[in-house]
């Protein structure tokens, strides 16, 4: 029996047994990722649908995912493949060389690991972020963010930018709902905000009766400003009836409205809210002079005023981000 030290659930493995993830197996006394090279297949995706605004906005992402999850999400939005257990979902085979082709081949900015958990893959996604970083490709991973502290630098070291997912502020949600803890997914945010240079957006689904109050939503928006300061762009995104949770309806666009409205008053600068159509809520403001520098509906970039400092064309503001020089 061996412990696999990737996650915290720290995983004590036995020969040819599974962790909790479903892809890590115990072989000859060995941590085995039985994934390593295969996925479910490459997507070209704007960059917006990680969704990250402020890391090279209206680029493309060439994006892929594998099976398996270090969560139990009970209405988890991608569980045909993130729940999986069945390696012969997995039809795609690429080295990292294959995937760097690929990323050149169709002009992507960026290679996202995405789909499902990317931490429960990370040989194989370091190597690809390895060979990126060499080969001047940027990296993304749209993550759980839980990871054993000892693991986070060594992953997230090689990751030009992240989505976190924050399912809750209660560590009671995400006991009951994602069979996980909150403190760990603290703890990264915190680590990638303070002690790393990868660019970090923050996600959180909001699911009626579940986590979507105002005072969660207050109580999570002034520990992000406390924490991890005003620039951090956070996004609301509305829940669709999935996996074990289909009883419960389609987040209802007045939600997404007011929990913009109180991140900001909390002191947020870049709130946006997703899966619904909502240009207000999906473009970007000047925090000086308010005038909308990267205009958006949906994932599309309609128009885009911020120069080669990363500043506003309007008043000269610096825009919190990562943006193509011009």
């Amino acid at each position: 029996m061996v412990t696999c030290n990737l996650c915290p659930r720290y995983c004590s493995i036995k020969e040819g047994a599974l962790g909790f993830c479903g892809i890590r197996t115990c072989r000859n006394g060995t941590i085995v990722l039985l994934s390593y090279g295969q996925h479910t297949g490459l997507a070209i995706d704007p960059i917006e649908k990680k969704p990250l605004n402020h890391f090279y906005p209206g680029s493309q992402v060439l994006s892929f995912g594998s099976i398996g999850c270090n969560f139990d999400c009970r209405f988890c939005q991608n569980w045909t493949t993130a729940r999986s257990r069945e390696l012969s979902q997995l039809r795609k085979n690429s080295t990292p060389e294959e995937i760097v082709d690929q990323a050149k081949y169709f002009q992507c900015r960026s290679v996202a690991f995405t789909y499902n958990e990317p931490i429960i893959w990370s040989e194989y996604v370091l190597d690809v972020a390895q060979l990126c970083r060499r080969e001047g490709i940027k990296t993304v991973a749209v993550s759980n963010g839980f990871i054993a502290k000892d693991e986070r630098r060594i992953f997230f070291d090689q990751i030009d930018a992240a989505n976190i997912d924050l399912k809750s502020f209660s560590d009671e949600f995400y006991q009951k709902y994602c069979n996980s803890r909150l403190e760990p997914v603290l703890e990264t945010l915190c680590y990638l905000a303070r002690q790393s240079s990868t660019w970090l957006e923050v996600t959180t689904l909001l699911i009626p009766t579940l986590n979507d109050s105002e005072t969660e939503i207050e109580l999570l928006s002034k520990w992000l400003v406390r924490n991890l300061g005003t620039e951090i762009p956070v996004h609301f995104s509305a829940f669709h009836p999935a996996y074990q949770v289909t009883m419960l309806p389609v987040t209802p666009v007045q939600t997404l409205f007011r929990a913009r409205e109180i991140a900001l008053s909390a002191g947020l600068r870049f709130v946006y809210t997703g899966n619904i159509d909502d240009p207000a809520g999906q473009t970007t403001y000047c925090p000086q002079c308010h005038q909308a520098v990267i205009s958006r509906y949906r994932y599309r970039v309609d128009e885009y005023n911020i120069d080669k400092e990363s500043c506003c064309r309007f008043c000269g503001q610096t825009i919190s981000g990562q943006f193509e020089e011009e």
